[in-house]
């Protein structure tokens, strides 16, 4: 174990936390379970993970975050109900508040990086309360080589300060809750509290890329993204929401991985910003899915609010009774097939994922380039049950750029970069239903992902390039008419209806609410996106 006393070189004093009980730096993954076991903070499962269950909060608390309002940034900020105005003098004084509570207290520290591509890495400090949230941070980002003279030069580029069990004032501080996310660009400090949900952290320094690489030609991604293995250059990318499939999905043992979650796309090509991943497995599958439940069996893995048997210690990925959205959080070298630098080439497939809650999109269908920037400002999907706090079923949405929660510029500026890096590499853009099909939810059922994974071959695989088409009447993209493996029926989600005039209802109920929500998005894009729109709703 590593505790070292808080001097100049390694102190926290910076953040004004001064008198605490101890500080463990930089601790290796067993201390880190020692830790969490003596604190009673999780148990160990049979073969090894550390299971902890995060209590109230099982999901993001997407309105509890706030943007400090400061000269920097605020005129770069797309201010609103994703990004909520939080005054400077009110960021300062719950630092402060923060920082007198831990007083007397432990904390945990990882230094880490956010970026695989040293040109634009960050280096991110986080400090927990709890060694579990530390083991969280440690397997999330990326590691730093642990050569005595790095460590002593490490600085901070940005500071999480997580502490669940601290809770906001809403009179005193201006929240809605006493859960908080606050971030402060401009300080580059980042204030979690009042919720254990570990995937606070990780989105927290997300949003911060977010706003950063945009401002150095950099488009920051919500996607998850592998390549061939014979060519680094084949890159694919998955945008999605999560739920929508980008893990699953991404995680193909004819392909290697970039990365489950977060990238950037530069002119050098494609790089992960994490060193792990965060897997939904609630219901995981074995046959379906074997490398990601190879990883629910390893030492090292956290297996979040998955229950656990108090006599065995196995544990049942098919219980979702604390909740739906049951993770694990692994290294990403847990897994057989990656790319250990984290970096390839440029895309030559977009795919866009949605999880359709009406039920009549098309398992994939080809868009052009205008289609593609319309359905990414769009990022058309369903919420999924538990990943954020109240949903309880799939909800049809809307989340701009497949990660509005997480965009702290406004979605012309990714979309813009997006369709500049589609038209310079000429990449094929798709969309992908992993939702519902002969019906809405509740009615039809959701897509085979063996059907799924077929297409998708066939898509990587230019299979689906000389297969005929049609262009769907009512979004207009190009639907293939046949695929290797997959029932003609599948393809055209009309005929997977009993009443197919119902289809033809639901279908012009979703264009419309297409329309209506990128209304809000026309007076910053071009007319020719616009048209690319749905026709009929």
């Amino acid at each position: 174990m590593e505790l070292i006393d808080l001097t100049p070189e390694y102190g926290l004093g910076y953040l004004g936390l001064h008198h605490l009980a101890e500080v463990y730096w930089n601790l290796s993954t067993p201390a880190l379970y020692e830790h969490a076991i003596q604190r009673y903070e999780g148990q160990i499962s049979h073969l090894g993970p550390l299971v902890v269950c995060m209590g109230q909060h099982t999901g993001r608390a997407a309105k509890d975050k706030y943007i400090v309002d400061e000269p920097i940034t605020t005129n770069d900020i797309w201010w609103g109900k994703t990004n909520v105005k939080y005054p400077e003098a009110r960021f300062n004084a719950l630092l402060n508040r923060m920082t007198a509570y831990l007083r007397g207290k432990t904390v945990f520290v990882q230094d880490c990086y956010a970026g695989a591509e040293s040109q634009y890495r960050q280096s991110v400090r986080v400090i927990n309360e709890h060694a579990w949230h530390n083991l969280f941070a440690r397997n999330m980002f990326i590691r730093k080589p642990t050569a005595q003279d790095v460590i002593k030069k490490f600085r901070p580029d940005f500071t999480v300060l997580q502490c669940p069990s601290f809770n906001s004032d809403p009179d005193e501080d201006g929240t809605r809750s006493g859960t908080f996310v606050a971030i402060n660009v401009g300080r580059k400090i980042i204030l979690i509290g009042g919720t254990a949900y570990a995937g606070e952290i990780k989105k927290s320094i997300f949003s911060a890329l977010n706003f950063l690489l945009p401002g150095k030609d950099v488009l920051s991604m919500h996607c998850s993204a592998n390549v061939n293995k014979n060519d680094p250059n084949d890159v694919a990318i998955f945008f999605g929401l999560s739920g929508t499939g980008k893990t699953t999905l991404s995680a193909d043992p004819k392909r290697l991985l970039i990365g489950d979650d977060e990238h950037g796309w530069s002119d050098n090509g494609v790089f992960n910003f994490e060193g792990g991943c965060y897997a939904k497995v609630i219901r995981l599958s074995k046959e379906a899915e074997p490398e990601i439940y190879e990883c629910t069996r390893r030492f090292g893995t956290i297996l979040e609010n998955v229950t656990i048997n108090p006599a065995t210690h196995r544990v049942d990925l098919d219980d979702d009774s604390l909740t739906e959205n049951t993770r694990a959080s692994y290294p990403i070298k847990h897994l057989p097939n990656i790319v250990e630098s984290g970096v390839a080439g440029y895309p030559r497939n977009v795919i866009m994922l949605t999880a359709d809650a009406f039920g009549v999109l098309p398992p994939i269908a080809r868009l052009t380039p205008n289609q593609a920037m319309y359905h990414f400002i769009s990022g058309y999907t369903a919420k999924v049950a538990g990943t954020e706090k109240g949903i309880i079923e799939p909800l049809a949405t809307f989340s701009a750029c497949f990660g509005a929660p997480f965009m702290m510029r406004h979605p012309s500026v990714y979309a813009q970069l997006l369709a500049d890096r589609i038209e310079k590499h000429k990449a094929q853009c798709w969309l992908v239903n992993t939702g519902w099909t002969g019906g809405p939810y509740g009615i039809g059922s959701r897509m085979k992902i063996q059907y799924t994974r077929a297409l998708l071959d066939a898509a990587l695989d230019k299979s689906l390039n000389d297969v005929d088409t049609r262009t769907d009447p009512i979004f207009g993209f190009q639907v293939p008419v046949s695929a290797p493996g997959i029932p003609a029926d599948i393809l055209d989600p009309r005929k997977t209806w009993s009443n197919p005039s119902e289809y033809d209802i639901q279908a012009k109920k979703l264009a419309l609410l297409f329309h209506e929500n990128f209304e809000q998005f026309k007076a910053q894009t071009p007319q020719d996106v616009i048209g690319a729109g749905p026709k009929n709703g």
